[in-house]
């Protein structure tokens, strides 16, 4: 097994290893990533996902991956996590588990179906949730986060909400949030104002950041500059950043750096973000072993100035890379 670097970060004091893994592709049958439909095979079922899910988990903990990330909307993520939690006899504290509440996962198993989740940012949402959470998780639960928090759904103001959180950090949870949407800055602006009898609320701030999509990155540097966790996610921009995009801009100016340090794509695009100085973790999203091992390259990977710099060439309006990624199909 690779040594392991783990680290202690922000005010939380919370155990971390530069890359983390996110459950958001293995714990259902569908994703919106580009090619995912070949990422799982033919055979979806409960069963078979399971295995799946435990071969890339165990994939990561043997390459030293102590920060897992899942959510309540990722079909069944958590019950797959606890499961392997189990079969590894893991105990609290051999790695940091996080989950989010705030969407519900509605898919019933279905690739196909209308809606693969709905968002609910209510204080009954959140009630619902975390007890659900909790029950399957228990005291492996070390940090839970407002699933994409944004300003118009009051989340990061509603006091009865931020109230309930703050019960749960008196049991030793540590908070978060997560950020989506062209407006991620402004909600991390929101989210660092949130406090409960005058003590800041979160401890752990999630966003998008990568190559098409840094506009985050002042407000997470505002964030880490203040004592808390940054995570990554979407550092490969749903397939996008990776060598199933055809586009000719991608390989041009992602792909020469690649082959310049001799990794794919991805290893570059993760590589970026490990190398801003506001990050703590970045997510690798892998769907199966072979792409977990691509991304952890990133780790060794070290971007020149000039190199980061030519990918700035890269970067998108918000308002565009957002209205692209809701674009993508769920597979």
């Amino acid at each position: 097994m690779a040594p392991v670097d783990v680290r202690r970060a922000g005010s939380s004091d919370l155990p971390i290893t530069p890359i983390g893994l996110g459950l958001a592709a293995l714990g259902r049958p569908g994703y919106l990533n580009i090619g995912h439909d070949e990422d799982l095979g033919d055979d979806r079922s409960v069963a078979t996902m399971e295995a799946h899910a435990h071969s890339v988990l165990d994939a990561a903990y043997d390459a030293g991956v102590r920060y897992i990330d899942a959510a309540r909307s990722y079909g069944l993520a958590e019950a797959f996590l606890a499961s392997w939690l189990d079969a590894r006899r893991l105990g609290p504290g051999d790695l940091t588990v996080a989950s989010k509440w705030g969407y519900t996962y509605t898919a019933d198993w279905r690739v196909d179906a209308d809606a693969h989740e709905v968002k609910d940012h209510s204080p009954e949402a959140l009630a619902r949730q975390v007890g659900e959470s909790r029950e399957i998780l228990g005291p492996h639960l070390d940090v839970y986060q407002i699933h994409s928090a944004t300003l118009d759904t009051g989340v990061l103001t509603d006091r009865e909400v931020l109230e309930r959180l703050a019960a749960l950090a008196a049991d030793d949870v540590h908070l978060g949030f997560t950020v989506s949407g062209p407006g991620q800055a402004a909600a991390i602006e929101q989210g660092l104002e949130a406090e409960v009898d005058g003590q800041r609320l979160f401890s752990v701030v999630q966003a998008t950041w990568n190559p098409l999509e840094p506009s985050a990155g002042d407000a997470l540097a505002a964030a880490h500059d203040g004592g808390l966790v940054v995570v990554i996610k979407e550092a490969v921009a749903n397939g996008r950043l990776t060598m199933r995009n055809e586009d000719p801009s991608i390989d041009t100016r992602l792909g020469r750096v690649a082959r310049r340090h001799g990794v794919s794509h991805d290893a570059v695009a993760l590589a970026a973000a490990l190398a801003q100085p506001f990050v703590d973790v970045v997510l690798s999203g892998a769907a199966n072993v072979g792409q977990l091992s691509s991304n952890l390259a990133a780790e060794a990977v070290d971007l020149t100035t000039e190199e980061l710099a030519s990918l700035e060439a890269l970067t998108e309006r918000p308002e565009i890379y957002w209205a692209t990624r809701s674009a993508l199909p769920w597979r």
